[in-house]
């Protein structure tokens, strides 16, 4: 069993954006519909921004990368795939621990190290509210999940591919982000693969 962990930077995809969201009431069960699209929403959303909306360049897109490694290495977490964009971040982790804990450990590192890069100004909020945490519990999904994060990420040839994902395994790829054009060549590895008792 492993985790797809999504989160996304702070004010990058507000609630009524034309992508559809999720909310934290009606628009949130597994097989309904995605919250339709509400500019006035999404305007009076971004009206209320604590900052301007994060987007990360290369510097700290690498730092949130480390970080996220360090803390894989140090808490025992199994990493199969990272993929920091300029507005989330996609992993791919096994864990002993419930995968909120594990993505609640990986923001709060990532900012920290930012910060202390000045990279990120110690009252700016990096990351949205919670993130996409879905169970892989067969080896088919972990390495669909893997083939997503390192290959789904810009390559305009993936769209297809990030449909037919989308069909087939919807609960996989429920509220991650259409693919955008890639802006540069990820720093994607295979982590560890070694196996952790629950």
């Amino acid at each position: 069993m492993a985790y797809l962990i999504t989160f996304r930077c702070y004010g990058t995809w507000l609630h009524g954006d034309n992508r559809g969201s999720v909310d934290r009431k009606k628009y949130r069960v597994y097989g309904t519909l995605d919250m339709p699209t509400n500019s006035k929403l999404a305007e009076d959303e971004k009206a209320e921004l604590r900052n301007p909306p994060i987007t990360l360049d290369n510097a700290q897109r690498d730092v949130v990368e480390k970080s996220i490694r360090e803390v894989c290495d140090h808490r025992g977490y199994a990493l199969h795939a990272v993929n920091v964009r300029t507005n989330h971040v996609h992993s791919v982790v096994t864990a002993s621990c419930k995968p909120e804990h594990v993505m609640d450990s990986f923001k709060a590192d990532a900012t920290r190290r930012l910060r202390e890069a000045r990279l990120l100004g110690k009252d700016a909020k990096a990351w949205a509210r919670h993130g996409s945490t879905p169970y892989l519990w067969t080896e088919e999904e972990i390495q669909r999940a893997i083939d997503y994060v390192i290959n789904g990420q810009g390559d305009e040839s993936f769209a297809n591919v990030g449909d037919r994902l989308r069909r087939e395994s919807p609960l996989l790829t429920r509220g991650l982000p259409t693919p955008v054009k890639r802006v540069r060549s990820p720093t994607v590895r295979e982590g560890p693969t070694r196996e952790h008792s629950s």
